[in-house]
């Protein structure tokens, strides 16, 4: 694949389901499963009764107030913070994100911006836990145009393309949940049956692999720029001179 530009375009909303929600769910059940516990072990550790209790309804209360009033945001980014501390899970969120970017580059879908950590999503006003935002007006023209299918396989391609870099990098992956759920979820929603996602989702995840691969300088090169935050015009430029 030859060496292209993919053109710049206002901020939009990034085309990712928001899982805020979700997180404060699972930290609310794991609560009530601690308080549970709690109870059963309570009369053998020695643990006042009243101790769990106070604890669990603090983080009910404050799970509560999280969600209505931050729509999740204070979980996130106290999850966040704590996974934060690992310098292995940066640079895996790192290496992931630099394969969404670089394939998207490659296949033409503006990106309008990243962020590599739930503070600096945060702090910029995006949705989510963060990532690499694509302008979604790029989506609506090209299925306008009546490029359904092309389309659909770029954004299966990009989608699948932080998994494959992970994998390449690390022999192994730990992110991309979400990935696997949006691309599940745009198949099926386009008439795919859910027989058919896993062969598309393979097949998805080489060709991101496959262009990476080719583009290994570009890709490690971009790392480098999106570990000091370099914009995503110089992200670009960075590609452009390591591509070969």
């Amino acid at each position: 694949m030859e060496c292209v530009s993919a053109a710049l375009s206002k901020p939009r909303m990034e085309d990712e389901e928001e899982q805020m929600p979700q997180t404060t769910l699972n930290v609310i059940a794991i609560s009530v499963f601690g308080m549970t516990l709690s109870v059963l072990l309570g009369p053998l550790l020695n643990i006042p009764p009243a101790i769990p209790a106070v604890a669990t309804l603090s983080v009910l209360s404050l799970a509560t107030l999280d969600t209505i009033s931050f729509q999740g945001k204070g979980i996130t980014l106290l999850l966040d913070w704590l996974a934060g501390t690992s310098g292995q899970h940066r640079d895996r969120v790192l290496h992931h994100e630099a394969g969404h970017f670089l394939v998207a580059y490659f296949l033409g879908i503006p990106i309008t911006a990243y962020t590599l950590t739930a503070w600096e999503t945060f702090k910029q006003g995006y949705p989510g836990s963060g990532g690499v935002l694509f302008d979604s007006d790029s989506l609506k023209d090209s299925l306008n145009q009546g490029q359904m299918r092309l389309t659909l396989d770029r954004f299966c391609t990009v989608w699948m393309a932080g998994i494959a870099a992970e994998n390449i990098v690390y022999d192994s992956t730990e992110g991309g949940a979400e990935d696997r759920a949006k691309l599940q979820t745009a198949l099926i929603s386009f008439g795919r049956t859910p027989n058919e996602v896993p062969i598309k989702e393979r097949w998805a995840e080489l060709q991101a692999h496959n262009m990476i691969e080719k583009h290994r300088a570009a890709y490690d090169a971009l790392v480098s720029a999106m570990e000091q935050r370099a914009s995503v015009a110089e992200c670009y430029q960075v590609i452009q001179e390591n591509c070969h």
